[in-house]
């Protein structure tokens, strides 16, 4: 299809549960993309956890041949993107690769703070904006409450807002009419230089990497030699073409086109999400603004319960890194959990999806360590050091002072939950920056430490609003504090994995409650077990975990007293020898114990 002003490039921002896979679903019957047979619920959500969690993990991207109503047939682009804030530079990418956005929101809860925070993105960068109501069919569905919403916190007019059911298939063909009449035709020559996004990149057993790609200039034809900008590498391309959503060959890819090219990469570095491709005789073509390289935000180790696991657990992160560039991984011994890998994700969900996956897709038994943040340190001698272990903090009299991240936090939330959720961010920590009612609900803006938001600040904030507040971060900067590491002691030896970066002015509360939760998990030896928590050499907190004790006197039934005390230093003396050369089992549990302190 030469002819640009045919095709339509958009995709769909939402919050998570907002109906966003269930209207791709509609569309794709709509449009004939696949046969009634082929059809499954949320057929973008390919991955079986996607589908368990109900959540959209990869970006996916479709092409649909719509026949419109005034006569023409378009070809529409539809790029399928996650709804979760750990995934928000994903989001930016697919964005940029389109000329327009439906902005679905469910009639029945309104605006949330994910879609406020993509639309806003989306705006910066230009898009049209397409408001759409879903879940009219819900009993409890107010549109006119939910179209003046969008209008006070996002500021688009969404007076005759398209109204449907994805569910129902209510007004569907509508939103495609919308769709068709208000997002713009791509721009692009297609005898210009080549120029191309690539919206994402995954590993594909047969074909090495096959990247999702949007053409903005030029064209990308099979047996052309191409030249990934950022790594300099030249690839020759063995197959390109667009998904129905199943792969579909079509030999060429030209400008205002979305689809996938396969060049035998091996390496997922060989192709990064948001970077430009080009061909090999045109190497001077400018790079699309935006791309960086995505930074971990959270730290945790990752070790196998069975050691015997190791070798397979390497090869299971160097298979899933191939599908998801974001994961960053390397060894880490621990003395209390053998060999294993220092893991760096996005956020606290990509954590939990990883840590799934590789327990389902690679049949692994791992343990997880508490998760932390990086930190910066400014050193005596001037330089500047990053720490994301803290087994790894060097020696605090050569520290001039440490820096922990800063996240400006906005939180949307209705009036009646506002002092529960302020209360949360004092209590974390937070600084106010702003507040501001808009409709029925509070837009607040909040400071706050990283730490605090990543390790139960969201399940947190659900529970003190009963699940209406809804949560956008972004880090914003690194500011000096004052932390201490706080270490826990088992009979005297500390235990690595259990350490932690904590306020001062929480360290007495953190220790004190980590030592309690520690008493009751660890089991009870034949003798006394000491769990300390200390900062440097100081002891801060103590519990003793009581020995188990056979009643030696039981056989004695008469005589002096003199036989018992005989008795019982006896026993007093093996109990001591047997402190010296005890070992204490630390359980699985213990490594959590962490998180589930604030509890």
């Amino acid at each position: 299809m030469s002819d640009l002003s045919h095709i339509r490039n958009f995709s769909i921002i939402a919050h998570i549960d907002h109906g966003k896979s269930t209207i791709a679903d509609r569309f794709i019957q709509l449009c004939g993309g696949l046969t009634e047979r082929e059809m499954a619920e949320q057929v973008l959500d390919s991955m079986e956890l996607e589908r368990e969690r109900g959540i959209t993990i990869k970006a996916q991207s479709v092409t649909l041949s719509y026949q419109a109503k005034d006569g023409k047939s378009y070809q529409l682009n539809f790029i399928d993107t996650p709804g979760h804030v750990d995934f928000s530079y994903e989001v930016s990418r697919s964005l940029s690769a389109c000329e327009g956005a439906l902005l679905v929101v469910d009639a029945a809860q309104g605006v949330e703070a994910q879609s406020v925070a993509n639309c806003y993105t989306a705006i910066e960068q230009g898009l049209e904006v397409v408001p759409v109501l879903n879940k009219m069919d819900l009993p409890q569905a107010e549109p006119e409450r939910v179209a003046q919403e969008i209008e006070d916190i996002i500021g688009i007019d969404a007076t005759d807002a398209v109204r449907c059911s994805a569910k129902s298939g209510l007004g569907i063909e509508d939103v495609l009419e919308r769709l068709v009449e208000l997002v713009p035709a791509p721009e692009g020559d297609v005898d210009a230089p080549l120029q191309a996004l690539i919206i994402d990149s995954w590993f594909d057993n047969y074909l090495g990497i096959v990247s999702l790609v949007r053409v903005k200039q030029g064209q990308l034809k099979k047996g052309d030699k191409m030249l990934v900008k950022s790594t300099g590498a030249s690839h020759v391309v063995d197959d390109v073409g667009i998904f129905t959503p199943k792969r579909t060959a079509t030999g060429v890819l030209k400008a205002g086109e979305v689809g996938y090219v396969v060049a035998g990469i091996k390496d997922i570095q060989g192709a990064p999400v948001g970077d430009t491709l080009t061909l090999v005789k045109t190497p001077e073509v400018d790079p699309l603004p935006g791309f960086q390289k995505v930074k971990p935000q959270v730290y945790a180790g990752l070790f196998p319960i069975v050691s015997e696991d190791y070798e397979s657990f390497r090869d299971a992160l160097a298979k899933l890194t191939l599908n998801d560039a974001s994961l960053f991984y390397e060894p880490e011994t621990s003395d209390a959990l053998g060999f294993g890998f220092r893991c760096g994700f996005l956020g606290m969900l990509h954590m939990e999806i990883i840590q799934e996956r590789l327990e389902r897709e690679y049949n692994l038994d791992l343990i997880t360590t508490a998760p932390t943040v990086i930190y910066e340190l400014k050193m005596k001698d001037g330089s500047v050091v990053m720490v994301d272990n803290p087994s790894k903090l060097p020696d605090p009299s050569n520290i001039e002072e440490m820096r922990e991240p800063i996240v400006v936090a906005n939180i949307l939330v209705p009036q009646d939950y506002l002092g529960n959720v302020i209360t949360l961010c004092v209590e974390k920590r937070g600084v106010q920056k702003d507040m501001q009612f808009v409709g029925g609900q509070v837009s607040l803006t909040y400071e706050l430490p990283m730490s605090e938001v990543v390790l139960d600040f969201f399940d947190r904030l659900k529970s003190v609003s009963r699940g209406f507040a809804s949560l956008d971060y972004t880090f914003d900067r690194f500011e000096a504090s004052s932390l201490v590491k706080l270490d826990i002691l088992i009979n005297g030896e500390k235990v690595d994995a259990l350490a932690l970066i904590v306020h001062k002015d929480h360290s007495m509360r953190r220790g004190r409650e980590l030592c309690e939760k520690m008493k009751e998990i660890i089991p009870r030896q034949m003798f006394d077990v000491a769990i300390q928590a200390a900062i440097g050499g100081h002891i801060i907190s103590r519990q003793t975990v009581k020995a188990l004790r056979k009643n030696v006197t039981a056989k004695c039934y008469g005589g002096d007293v003199t036989r018992k005390r005989k008795l019982l230093e006896k026993q007093k003396a093996g109990k001591k020898r047997m402190k010296q050369v005890g070992k204490v089992e630390i359980p699985q549990d213990a490594f959590l114990a962490v998180l589930k302190v604030d509890k």
